[in-house]
């Protein structure tokens, strides 16, 4: 270790009950400039991340809405997928319709439900059990049990298993307490459903089995249409997002990155508080370096004033006092750091548990290059932060200091 490290070491060590209270504080400014560095870029990338999940960069749903948004489903949708599907530069087009489905005779009385191809779907991820059978297979009789994947909340609210049966039904009439429609589902699979929060039950159906269901208005509609450009860059995926919008007049279609920024508008207080956090924690790591550093300065006004007589330079005693604030700064940091990460995991359980929130969104992520460059920030804000004291320390008249320390 050098004389100077040495001699910073010992400053702080000189009063340790104020030196470990500075750290602290230090620590907490950190911690949450890091935790609102991660809540800032944190929910864009998670959200971008969310849509990204399957390679699908493009929405369409019905004209002026976003996808299942309201109730509103697509018509003539057969003829929509073919075209999509014929495009060279669309490479898979995942059409999906939304309903909810009665559950005679079950714990809770409906079900939000997903009519899915499962070759092209993008909405879950099995986890357990059989898939829905592709759009292909016609080996399945009319009277057979429909085949359904569901979700962990489904089961445990319902009390089923993987392999049971139970009836769900359309076209309920309230008052009669009579239903249209009626079909026997098997439970085939357990699925992870992106989109839905974790606390919602469903269902996921095969899309034309689930059209039979709901009825002859239902048998060529669609609630909405992933599609995935064939070349992933955004010109790309921005030609094609034109050429839907030009081609299908009836329909929206929304890209990636215009999903992105309608959601940053409407999560934009979330960046606004953030920002006003982050440079409140950079304020206080400031103050408390300076506060710090400056006391040391003077209660050492004697020792400087020695270390200049026997012919130490300004520019030593400045770079001295430097190393003294960026040693208190670093381990405070250090400290911040894993501070931060902890409760950057606890908040974001906290917030995931919002209702309505998809089961795979995330608050706060780690962004490792916004993080080292806030951490980097608030290090270079604490040592500039004796700039003050050092300057102070260096000029400080040695004969007065000498003669003030002896007296005293």
């Amino acid at each position: 270790m050098s004389m100077r490290a040495t001699l910073a070491f010992a400053t702080l060590r000189r009063n340790p009950a104020r030196t470990v209270l500075a750290v602290l504080g230090i620590a907490v400014a950190a911690a949450l400039l890091l935790d609102m560095v991660m809540l800032a870029t944190g929910m864009r990338e998670s959200f971008r991340s969310l849509l990204l999940t399957r390679g699908y960069q493009l929405r369409v749903s019905p004209k002026g809405t976003l996808p299942f948004d309201s109730e509103a489903t697509i018509d003539g949708a057969t003829a929509i997928v073919t075209a999509l599907r014929a495009n060279p530069d669309i490479r898979a087009v995942s059409p999906g319709l939304g309903a909810t489905l009665a559950l005679p005779g079950t714990r809770f009385p409906s079900v939000f439900s997903l009519g899915l191809e499962s070759d092209v779907q993008g909405d879950y991820v099995l986890e357990g059990g059989r898939d829905l059978p592709p759009p292909s297979d016609t080996t399945a009789s009319a009277a057979a049990p429909l085949p359904a994947v569901v979700n962990r909340a489904f089961l445990l609210r319902s009390g089923l298993q993987l392999g049971d049966t139970l009836t769900v039904a359309s076209g309920v009439d309230a008052q009669l307490r009579t239903t249209a429609r009626a079909r026997v589902v098997v439970l085939t699979g357990e699925g992870r459903f992106f989109y839905v929060p974790a606390e919602t039950p469903v269902m996921a159906l095969p899309l034309r089995d689930l059209r039979t269901l709901l009825g002859s208005a239902y048998r060529d509609r669609m609630s909405v249409a992933m599609a995935e450009s064939r070349r992933g860059d955004s010109a790309s995926v921005e030609a094609v997002r034109r050429w839907i919008a030009q081609t299908q007049p009836r329909v929206t279609a929304i890209s990636t990155e215009t999903a992105i920024r309608q959601v940053e508008e409407r999560l934009s207080y979330f960046r606004q508080l953030a920002f006003v956090l982050g440079a409140i924690s950079l304020g206080i790591g400031f103050l408390l370096v300076a506060t710090l550093v400056t006391l040391s300065v003077n209660e050492r006004r004697g020792e400087i004033a020695v270390l200049r007589a026997i012919g130490t330079q300004k520019g030593g005693v400045l770079r001295q006092v430097f190393l003294d604030g960026f040693m208190l700064s670093g381990t405070g940091i250090a400290g911040g750091l894993l501070l931060g990460l902890v409760t950057a995991r606890w908040l974001n359980g906290i917030l995931r548990d919002f209702p309505g929130l998809p089961a795979a969104f995330d608050f706060f992520l780690w962004s490792p290059e916004a993080a080292w460059k806030s951490l980097l920030l608030l290090l270079v804000s604490g040592t500039l932060a004796g700039l003050l004291p050092a300057w102070r320390a260096a000029s400080i008249p040695i004969v007065r200091s000498l003669r003030e320390d002896a007296v005293g």
